[in-house]
């Protein structure tokens, strides 16, 4: 019985000391781990089923918190997106930046890995994610705006029904007023800003049917001051480019709202030339970042041409220098030099093809 307790007592030692071992060895120490990849890449497999589980993971809290913030139809949506959103950050940060672009070749061959990750795609993840998280908090202020308006238009509804002289109804138009133009000012982009929509045009009727005196001018001068609150955030929103197409697309909606508002004055309106000047104005700012973004569209699809192309000529090159098809070679680097210079400058893509044209121009100088 001692016998059989001493050699418990030495296996648990020893799993112990296994145990810790393995620990030591999977430590995110790159020089300790590329000896050990060298040599024994089976001990890294801990490590390496990590780094493959959070990036599977991380790629899906990316997708869901996308769709769930994105195509939001309630706050609850919005909350859930925030959740995936903050689970996508931390399976990100359990990916260690050395690791990118390091391939587990052993592991591959036992596992199919999730990742083919390359610093670029490192920090697009991380830039998406905090995008995200950004939109997320202005969501919740959108609809803590949306909460406060509903509530100062139900109030002022109230305070009209129980007055009982002019002063205290006029002061009651005056609140229910103010109501509405909390709801003509939320975004229009986020979730809170669309419902306030729908919610606008009921207000406003019921405004104009209990009190009768909404005046034209009052109607113009409303309408002109949410397309210039949506015209500012435009323009703040259009500063500091390059911007991607989603970007371009959000500053884009933000101009289409800033017209529909203008659009909706007739033209018998007191206002209505002012509004019509601003109208033309803003449909020039329109088209300009309609241009925009059809040129970041093409830089992106030209950038993923060349890398196809890249990709394609480093597979098919032999590693024996003598057997290289020079003039194929050098026609296939000419084909993704052309591809790179239609990359305009001012886009996301232009700073990377910049630096893939010299580097294809010096290995094109190299064959000739």
């Amino acid at each position: 019985m001692p016998r059989i307790v001493g050699l418990l007592k030495w296996g648990l030692v020893g799993t112990v000391g296994i145990a810790g071992g393995l620990w030591v060895i999977n430590l995110p120490v790159p020089p300790l781990r590329q000896a050990i990849a060298k040599t024994a890449p089976i001990l890294l497999t801990p490590s390496y089923f990590n780094m493959d589980r959070n990036y599977r993971a991380a790629i899906a809290n990316v997708e869901q918190s996308d769709q769930l913030i994105n195509q939001a139809t309630s706050s609850a949506d919005l909350e859930l997106g925030a959740e995936k959103v903050q689970q996508a950050q931390e399976n990100l940060d359990q990916l260690p930046v050395w690791f990118l672009g390091y391939q587990p070749v052993m592991y591959c061959q036992w596992f199919s890995c999730g990742w083919r990750f390359t610093l670029d795609e490192f920090q697009q993840a991380r830039q998406r994610v905090g995008r995200m998280d950004a939109q997320v908090f202005q969501e919740r202020n959108a609809f803590t705006q949306l909460q406060q308006a509903e509530a100062s238009l139900t109030q002022a509804k109230a305070q009209h029904q129980q007055a009982t002289d002019d002063p205290q109804r006029q002061a009651a138009i005056a609140a229910w007023q103010g109501a509405i133009d909390q709801l003509t000012q939320l975004p229009p982009t986020t979730l809170a800003g669309r419902t306030a929509q729908t919610q606008l045009t009921a207000a406003q009727r019921d405004f104009q049917a209990v009190t009768g005196i909404q005046t034209s001018t009052q109607q113009t001068n409303t309408l002109i001051s949410a397309a210039k609150a949506f015209g500012l955030q435009a323009a703040e929103a259009s500063q500091n480019p390059p911007h991607s197409v989603t970007e371009w697309d959000a500053v884009a909606s933000l101009w289409q709202s800033a017209i529909a508002q203008l659009q909706r004055i007739p033209p018998d309106a007191a206002g209505y030339s002012e509004a019509q000047t601003l109208n033309a104005q803003y449909q020039r700012n329109l088209g300009e970042i309609t241009t925009r973004k059809q040129a970041e569209q093409a830089a992106v699809t030209a950038l993923s041409q060349a890398n196809s192309k890249i990709a394609a000529l480093l597979a098919s090159t032999p590693q024996d220098a003598a057997q290289v098809d020079r003039p194929r070679t050098a026609a296939q680097i000419q084909s993704i030099i052309t591809d790179l210079e239609t990359i305009q400058p001012g886009t996301t893509a232009h700073p990377q093809a910049q630096e893939l044209l010299t580097f294809a121009k010096a290995k094109l100088n190299e064959l000739q």
